[in-house]
């Protein structure tokens, strides 16, 4: 079913058995690019969960801390090059409405984010897809102060990549998991938007109408772009 709706490349299960025994080091770079290089279609939370099964599975033959270890890393330093690069160019890379990947709704949406939960942001970020690419570049833009900076998305990619990779391992054990990759992929998915539909709710019983917008189209673009991998 994935591979029928989106390309092979965002097939979670696809591109680790294209990867082989590169499977590890290919999810970094993946992880790296969707959360520092401003490329935000990318199967970032499917792609952690399934290398944690294929572990538990056996089909990738590395240790589960290595995993966790080199993911984590490849997640903190992902985001310091966003930093950086919104630190260095600011925001002037998203001037066109009409850019594929570098809107200046992105940017606005993910600055509302920014300015409602502050520092705590880069960690919650992690777990909305569009927005964990583009939040770093808005810190960085904004002068956060780099140890706060180092310190919040440190956690982040710790709860995110070791947790996720974590949990898929040991859903991994779980025999209908084993068996159903590809329903627990979309399933994992679907549940990675229940934090935005909630925060959507309350920001329209609060009042916040322009937090809710942005909300709302992060909520449909990531059930286009992501619900299928």
């Amino acid at each position: 079913m994935i591979a029928m709706l989106m390309p092979n490349w965002m097939d979670p299960e696809y591109l680790l058995n294209w990867l082989g025994d590169w499977s590890l080091w290919g999810t970094a770079a993946v992880v790296f690019i969707e959360c520092g290089l401003l490329f935000p279609i990318l199967p970032g939370d499917s792609l952690l969960f399934a290398v944690g099964l294929f572990i538990a599975r056996g089909n990738i033959d590395v240790p589960l801390w290595l995993a966790c270890v080199v993911l984590t890393v490849s997640a903190f330093l992902g985001n310091v090059s966003g930093y950086y690069i919104g630190r260095g160019l600011g925001t002037t890379l998203f001037k066109n409405p009409n850019a594929k990947f570098l809107k200046p709704k992105y940017i606005e949406q993910t600055h509302d984010f920014f300015e409602r939960y502050g520092p705590r942001a880069l960690v919650l970020a992690r777990f909305v897809p569009i927005v964990r690419t583009f939040i770093t570049v808005v810190a960085g833009a904004g002068k956060m102060d780099p140890k706060k900076f180092f310190l919040w998305t440190g956690i982040g990619a710790v709860l995110w990549a070791t947790g996720i990779t974590l949990l898929g391992h040991a859903l991994g054990k779980v025999k209908f998991i084993h068996d159903h990759l590809e329903t627990a992929l979309i399933l994992l998915v679907l549940i990675s938007l229940v934090p935005m539909a909630i925060e959507f709710i309350l920001a329209r019983r609060r009042g916040h109408g322009k937090v809710a917008e942005g909300i709302e189209t992060q909520v449909e673009e990531s059930i286009t772009n992501d619900g299928t991998r």
